[in-house]
């Protein structure tokens, strides 16, 4: 995950003991991604490319089937993380400019823009917008602070807020289509009593009712250039 918590221009330093604090891998996680890469699967094209940026332990890369699929993060755990099917690479997810226009038709952050200063999310989704194909899906799993306000800063790297209304507008206002959004989606952490209860996962997603819920799910477009 990319965790830059600086300017811009220190948007690629690594915060220090991220991994062996907020993101330790367990065999839980595991298997509750099993599940949501089902889910995003029916957004991802078989034959498509897809790009996952902040990838951690490529939680979603590793589960979802497309041509080609890059997982991408500031931290070289991704090159250990990933799938045979994978390709890692280690880099600044604010700065795409490896990638040509148009190489993608999705692209996934989960738990990335709120470890972002704005001028950083701002370049982030330039790029996701210039590396997707006309048609593309930019796909967000995000903390939704309206639902648990209490626990959002619980993470010491996040610096900024976003609800499923703030996160709506700011895709809207920088020239993204909203295709679907989820403003109640998912648990705001897998760190809890009831982790292992996994087999409930895809009931979860399938039910209107959703306790516990504090991540938003958000599928936006690029618009159409006039």
């Amino acid at each position: 995950m990319s965790t830059g918590t600086g300017t811009p221009e220190e948007s690629s330093v690594y915060t220090p003991g991220y991994f062996e604090t907020r993101l330790k891998q367990d065999a839980s996680r595991a298997k509750v991604w099993e599940h949501l890469g089902a889910y995003f699967q029916t957004f991802v094209p078989r034959d498509g490319d897809v790009l996952e940026l902040g990838a951690g332990w490529c939680d979603f890369s590793n589960q979802v089937r497309a041509r080609r699929v890059v997982a991408m993060d500031l931290d070289a755990t991704v090159e250990k993380a990933a799938a045979p099917h994978v390709e890692a690479v280690v880099g600044d997810c604010t700065d795409l400019s490896r990638f040509e226009d148009g190489s993608f038709d999705v692209v996934f952050a989960s738990n990335l823009l709120e470890h972002l200063h704005r001028p950083q999310s701002d370049a982030l989704l330039a790029h996701a917008q210039r590396v997707l194909r006309p048609g593309g899906r930019l796909i967000l799993m995000q903390p939704n602070f309206r639902l648990n306000p209490g626990r959002y800063f619980d993470d010491y790297t996040h610096v900024a807020i976003y609800t499923e209304q703030s996160l709506q507008d700011y895709l809207v206002a920088g020239g993204w289509a909203i295709e679907k959004l989820e403003a109640r989606f998912m648990p705001l952490t897998l760190k809890s009593k009831g982790s292992r209860l996994t087999f409930l996962v895809p009931w979860y997603l399938r039910s209107p009712i959703k306790p516990l819920a504090g991540q938003m799910l958000v599928v936006a477009n690029p618009k159409k250039k006039d």
